[in-house]
């Protein structure tokens, strides 16, 4: 289980102008949950905050959050950005108890060089993490498969993921996580034959009315 720390302050000003007077002082607003109490508001350096986030596995990393003076271990569940600028605008934190199992996804790490690709074929991931429920203090980093023994159109599947004990995959045992797909062959136009003269458009074929066969006889 990874495990990172993490200061924060409690805030007593919510809504929209008091969350952006705090994001122009460079502080994050955000909120903590869970284990049957009241979501309480937070602030937190927003530089002490960035640099977290780029050294952590959100999903799946435990922060021990320090607020008012007490220490809660927390999983984040949201973290809101700007859609441009992409700065968090918002995170939100749920507190863990032991014992009491939660929901979490788990990113799946491809190991090895599939044996297919030496054909040609190309490596398709077609699920890059899993649902697990499992206890808070054994939540995994990641999952990882060893795909070195896959041939062209051999695939590995859910049930292929080794767990420890006390996960329980939350998944269809039988989907597919990756597939060596075979190399695609592009077909060359045909070229017309030597000498070949493209056929010539079929005369339209015009046909009177019976009107007009019954005027142009004579009475």
């Amino acid at each position: 289980m990874a495990t990172a720390t993490l200061n924060a302050t409690p805030r007593a000003d919510v809504g929209k102008g008091a969350a952006r007077k705090l994001r122009a002082s460079l502080r994050i607003p955000g909120v903590v949950y869970g284990h049957h109490r009241e979501a309480t508001p937070l602030a937190i350096d927003g530089r002490e905050l960035e640099k977290l986030l780029g050294s952590i596995a959100p999903g799946t990393t435990v922060v021990e959050l320090h607020l008012g003076g007490r220490m809660a271990k927390t999983l984040i569940r949201e973290i809101q950005r700007h859609p441009f600028k992409r700065q968090v605008l918002h995170i939100d934190f749920q507190e863990l108890v032991a014992g009491e199992k939660i929901t979490v996804n788990v990113p799946i790490l491809l190991t090895g060089t599939a044996a297919g690709v030496k054909d040609g074929g190309t490596v398709e991931e077609v699920m890059r993490e899993v649902s697990i429920e499992v206890d808070p203090a054994n939540i995994p980093s990641h999952f990882e498969i060893d795909i070195s023994a896959l041939g062209i159109n051999d695939s590995v599947h859910v049930s292929d993921i080794k767990v420890p004990e006390g996960v329980e995959l939350l998944e269809d045992l039988e989907a597919t996580v990756a597939v060596v797909a075979p190399p695609r062959v592009e077909e060359e136009p045909v070229a017309p034959a030597e000498g070949a003269v493209e056929a010539a458009p079929e005369p339209e074929l015009i046909r009177k009315t019976k009107d007009e066969e019954e005027g142009g006889e004579g009475e």
